[in-house]
């Protein structure tokens, strides 16, 4: 059976060279296609290379919905949700644009962050003859079963925070037991509703099992956003978050509500950084992003094992259980969930036939966790940023850019011209 829709796309600069963004491009958010205000890197580029720009939205994200309002009725219709088939959708765009008398000799380079860069990555791998170079940033292609340890993901998070303030960490996971303490009984989980001003007050355990959630959300986003400067993308940030949020958490002596009470103030630097907001939700620490589609492959082929210690992480203790992810997923949507499928279909390891990609990571971002942190191949290389959290490289440029994120961007300049080179040259 063959499915076809319309995908959404967006393009700019009606030139020669095809720059081809593989959206969307988050790990833990994906996003809809009117978004990707945060891929300057792909604007300032493109006259450099008399480039066409296209935003390709995901299949069942945004407006792309193969079955519009029931697209996620059931597992019938919720079946064409793939990788696989996102990238076959990519190539039938690239070939519609190829189509044309002007793009019909066209190079084409792949941009992505995140999932996005995954694709980018699987893109060049699969489609080489489609394809001529990717740009993978912060791509979390080794983010699998038996391939990274599921502790390395918490433990570069909490390794952020403690290079701002040791203590920072340590009151944090103190935190926890005293969030449990505190809310053990009906008046201290009105005291903390009051107290954070929480736009849903704790009644019950449950409740305050979302609370604890939505902070490990809060300080995992501040490790991916923690730019330089001020940025509006996940919440509205200062510059150098992590540091703005652990300036409240320095007295190691904090205990009971005295120690609530301070990271109230430190988590409104996420929460409530503008000033504008009346009360704290815990619902989501990101806007609706298309979680949804999101949420969907992380069940079946998406599988990415995450765990912690609360030892050499700042979190409480939580072991990567699969039978249980996997009921869970199965009571959601009934399917059952595939860790091997990914590296089955696109591998994860003896990668060194891989040409054409560069797989950049922020070494401040947890993702890079999964990312491809040495070179596979001498044109399949691995450009490690030590100064910069979630693909920071694909960002417009900043006087507050470090000279690593700046010669990260001359080297994906240089290897684009060069694979375009190559491509003329063999053509």
């Amino acid at each position: 059976m063959q499915l076809t829709f319309r995908n959404k796309f967006a393009e700019s600069n009606r030139q020669s060279t095809v720059n081809y963004d593989a959206s969307p491009h988050n790990t833990r958010y994906k996003y809809e296609i009117k978004t990707f205000d945060v891929r300057g890197f792909l604007w300032e580029i493109a006259p450099q290379f008399d480039a066409l720009v296209i935003f390709a939205e995901h299949r069942y994200y945004g407006e792309s919905l193969p079955y519009g309002n029931r697209s996620f009725a059931d597992p019938r219709h919720l079946g064409y949700l793939t990788s696989q088939q996102a990238l076959a959708d990519y190539v039938e765009l690239i070939g519609y644009l190829r189509s044309k008398r002007e793009y019909n000799r066209s190079p084409v380079i792949v941009f992505g962050g995140s999932y996005g860069g995954m694709l980018s990555a699987w893109m060049r791998m699969k489609y080489p003859h489609i394809v001529q170079g990717a740009i993978a940033a912060s791509a979390p292609i080794l983010q699998f079963t038996d391939i990274v340890t599921c502790e390395a993901f918490a433990r570069i998070t909490t390794s952020d925070f403690r290079a701002s303030n040791p203590t920072c960490p340590q009151l944090i996971r103190k935190a926890w037991s005293t969030i449990t303490e505190v809310t053990s009984n009906d008046e201290g989980k009105k005291w903390l509703s009051n107290n954070w001003k929480l736009c849903e007050p704790l009644k019950t355990a449950e409740h305050v099992q979302t609370l604890k959630d939505f902070l490990q959300e809060v300080y995992i986003n501040l490790a991916m956003v923690n730019y330089p400067y001020e940025t509006n993308f996940l919440a509205p940030l200062p510059g150098n978050p992590i540091n703005v949020f652990c300036q409240h958490l320095t007295n190691s002596s904090l205990t009971g509500k005295p120690l609530l009470s301070t990271l109230y103030r430190a988590i409104s630097v996420y929460t409530n950084y503008t000033g504008q907001a009346s009360c704290i939700s815990t619902k989501n620490a990101a806007p609706d992003l298309g979680d949804q589609g999101w949420d969907y492959q992380a069940c079946t082929e998406m599988v990415m094992p995450m765990c912690t210690d609360g030892v050499n992480d700042m979190f409480e203790p939580a072991e990567w259980n699969f039978k249980e992810y996997n009921n869970t997923c199965f009571k959601k949507y009934s399917v059952s969930s595939q860790p091997y499928l990914a590296c089955q279909q696109f591998g994860c390891k003896n990668l060194n036939t891989v040409t054409n990609i560069n797989f950049s990571n922020g070494l401040l971002d947890p993702w890079a966790s999964g990312g491809v942190l040495r070179n596979l191949s001498s044109s399949a290389v691995a450009i490690l940023i030590p100064d910069a959290a979630h693909h920071l490289d694909l960002r417009e440029s900043n006087s507050n850019d470090s000279y690593n994120v700046i010669v990260t961007r001359k080297f994906h300049r240089y290897s684009i011209k060069k694979w375009i080179a190559e491509y003329r040259q063999n053509f």
